[in-house]
């Protein structure tokens, strides 16, 4: 038996929540944004007669302001979006136990064996539930029904604001194939770029591929859009009361001035290390690769990853391999916007321990686990702050190298 799956998303969300307080400006250009002071200073999210313009998403102040002059700005509200995600999703959960969100303002409602309970039509129970929501909360919704959740996504973005597209057994051929590739879950822009230069850029194509192909290419996910491609998905959806395992842990940061030194990408690196690095004691993990992503003052992003001798949570550690990935992405006195770095293929700590005697470098390592256990504990008696590892402590700048 198929499953019923929907995939609800709310029409510009910050926008339409902001709009309730705003009404006059409903049918004005207007954007949610950040400071327009700041280097945190893009857009957010935008409403309808905004997006006639072209303003998009993520793209600077500066630029939407350029193809809409006289576009009206609004500071965000994060805790009232957070206030109403949780109303929108208890809604959803009179629907089905089965609701995933998927960020602030998306979920997938798995009602398979709920639809009974109201009236069996499930493009019938997608239009209410549009109507529900304007009515009760003031919100538009997009809904996709389909047999699974990537399909149910597509239709959610096929059309908008405000609409119900069914993608089902008997129509997602015509339907998806012709889509840009890029429209499908997850195939972001790096994805997006490898597949153009095989001749790919519809869905279709991609589903035409051979898997061994896609897998050569692209890795395990190579295979995974394979499958999302040719309606293989069987990606279930999980209750957001149900914990799902820790897959990777990072943290990254916008600098307020451009890097241009290695001191100043050593520290950088470093404090974003002795995050990751404490987050992972938190959680008993131990991470077996890390990732560095750069970012430029142009916004574009570069990556590296690598695989650890042996699994670690120690600060030093992570902060060595990162630079190490750095090195392979930048020279100074380029500058860089912004860093992450994260902890990736992640074991627990009893499989750790394991692994760690196996290649363990002996008393140097014990040192530096006591070490930064004793810091961990400061940190709880006396707070996040009361103590830093040494190289996270930015020293005198250097001038940038020729």
């Amino acid at each position: 038996m198929d499953r019923i799956i929907l995939h609800c998303d709310l029409n510009c969300f910050y926008a339409s929540v902001e709009l309730l307080s705003h009404p006059d400006l409903r049918d004005v250009p207007m954007a949610v944004c950040g400071d327009p002071q700041s280097r945190h200073g893009i857009i957010l999210a935008k409403n309808e007669p905004a997006k006639k313009f072209g303003v998009q998403t993520a793209e600077t102040i500066w630029q939407a302001k350029k193809k809409c002059p006289d576009l009206v700005l609004l500071p965000p509200h994060h805790d009232l979006y957070r206030e109403y995600s949780r109303k929108v999703n208890a809604i959803y959960d009179e629907y089905t136990d089965l609701v995933e969100p998927f960020g602030i303002d998306e979920s997938w409602l798995d009602v398979t064996h709920t639809l009974h309970l109201f009236g069996g039509d499930a493009r019938a129970l997608a239009d209410a539930l549009r109507e529900r929501m304007k009515r009760q909360l003031g919100l538009t919704l997009s809904v996709g029904v389909s047999f699974n959740k990537v399909f149910a996504k597509l239709g959610s973005d096929y059309k908008k604001p405000d609409a119900t597209t069914v993608i089902s057994r008997e129509n997602w051929n015509e339907l998806v194939w012709p889509l840009p590739v890029g429209d499908l879950l997850y195939v972001g822009g790096a994805a997006r770029k490898l597949l153009k230069q095989y001749g790919i850029t519809t869905i279709g194509q991609l589903a035409a591929c051979k898997p061994e192909m896609l897998e050569t290419l692209m890795g395990k996910m190579g295979t995974q859009l394979y499958d999302y491609a040719n309606g293989l998905d069987r990606d279930p959806v999980r209750s957001r009361y149900d914990t799902e395992p820790v897959k990777s842990v990072g943290n990254g940061t916008t600098f307020p001035q451009n890097l241009t030194t290695r001191e100043q990408v050593h520290a950088g690196i470093a404090v974003l290390a002795d995050s990751v690095a404490s987050r992972l004691r938190h959680a008993g993990l131990y991470a077996g690769g890390v990732q560095v992503t750069v970012r430029d003052p142009q916004f574009h992003d570069r990556s590296r990853q690598r695989q650890l001798a042996a699994p670690t949570h120690l600060i030093r550690d992570l902060t060595d391999a990162a630079m190490e990935l750095l090195y392979e992405l930048w020279k100074p006195p380029s500058p860089i916007r912004a860093l992450t770095v994260t902890a990736i293929h992640l074991v627990q700590e009893g499989e750790a321990y394991e692994q760690v005697d196996l290649f363990s470098s002996g008393p140097g390592k014990e040192k530096q686990e006591k070490l930064e256990g004793a810091m961990e504990q400061i940190r709880k008696k006396f707070g996040a702050d009361a103590i830093v590892f040494g190289a996270a402590r930015p020293e005198k700048e250097e001038d940038p190298l020729p």
